[in-house]
């Protein structure tokens, strides 16, 4: 039986395997005798872990000696229930509750704007397989190419402490595009319109000096230029010009990636490029209502599956 409660910091919690003769009634509310303190409320997921907001607690009427009883009645029960992980949301407002959820075990998971996300292992006789936050940051570059003069867009960045050549680019915003990504960055840092065509390849890097200690992403688009007349940002940009696509391969201040990128363009041009293309197709999810961008080599086959 699931009984809801209003505890002593005024808001309501579920009380979990608690049947009615353990129980009282007081003022049309019910109090479970079985346990000090009732638990938090809080929501199940889907692997049998339980998350609790801490929004619920009156931080200005908490005592933090209550709270933490309170909190460690919780985990009790939630180990008794063989619960899996114990989550809790913390507001801003409410960091002083972090220090007590330290005490009785808890470690950051990741926080993001005004929260964090707080989570204790609770089945310890097995191995935690819950995945880190955030393992990898997506940065995203377009390889502008004018095809009736074989020019390529090159900037060189202002605060970097190196002066090398590289193709505009910046980090993929969350919910963002691969390819949109693309597009805004070249504008924003050149001031050039271009329209999306492919992915040609992308890097991933351990250990990238400036990733806050996650691993790197890179992904470098071919993007077709619509406009010429070039409008560096100031504050990011040091220079910013056309460079002819051999200029490139034979230029000293250009890393091993921009090199081989420029390889791999003068080969689509002498080939085709869909000799080194890699398109996007927007499928159905399995998530109800969404879709998704699959990337992948161009193929063609007799009988194509349909959603």
């Amino acid at each position: 039986m699931v009984l809801i409660v209003r505890n002593s910091f005024g808001c309501y919690s579920r009380i979990s395997q608690c049947i009615k003769r353990h129980s009282k009634q007081t003022i049309g509310v019910r109090y479970c005798t079985r346990v000090k303190q009732p638990v938090l409320l809080f929501d199940e997921d889907r692997y049998n872990g339980v998350t609790a907001n801490l929004q619920q607690v009156d931080i200005n009427t908490v005592k933090t000696e209550d709270f933490s009883v309170q909190l460690a009645e919780s985990l009790k029960i939630w180990k008794e229930e063989n619960r899996t992980a114990a989550w809790l949301q913390v507001p801003i407002t409410h960091s002083i509750l972090i220090a007590i959820a330290g005490d009785l075990g808890f470690q950051y998971h990741h926080a993001e704007g005004n929260k964090a996300m707080l989570k204790l292992w609770l089945q310890t006789y097995r191995e935690d397989p819950t995945p880190l936050f955030a393992t990898h940051q997506v940065g995203v570059s377009g390889f502008v190419l004018n095809e009736e003069n074989n020019e390529v867009l090159v900037v060189q960045d202002k605060n970097r402490p190196y002066t090398l050549w590289k193709f505009p680019g910046g980090l993929s915003n969350l919910g963002e595009d691969i390819g949109d990504t693309a597009v805004r960055e070249v504008f924003e840092e050149t001031g050039i319109k271009c329209e999306f065509k492919s992915i040609l390849s992308f890097r991933q890097q351990h250990q990238h000096p400036g990733a806050f200690g996650r691993s790197d992403f890179y992904v470098i688009c071919r993007l077709k230029p619509l406009t010429f007349s070039i409008s560096a940002c100031s504050d990011e940009i040091r220079q910013c010009k056309w460079m002819h696509i051999s200029d490139i391969k034979q230029e000293v201040e250009a890393s091993s990636l921009t090199k081989r990128l420029a390889d791999m363009m003068e080969f689509g041009l002498a080939n085709g490029f869909d000799k080194i293309d890699i398109h996007c197709e927007e499928m159905k999810s399995v998530y109800k209502g969404l879709k998704f961008k699959l990337y992948h080599r161009p193929f063609s086959i007799q009988n194509k599956s349909t959603d």
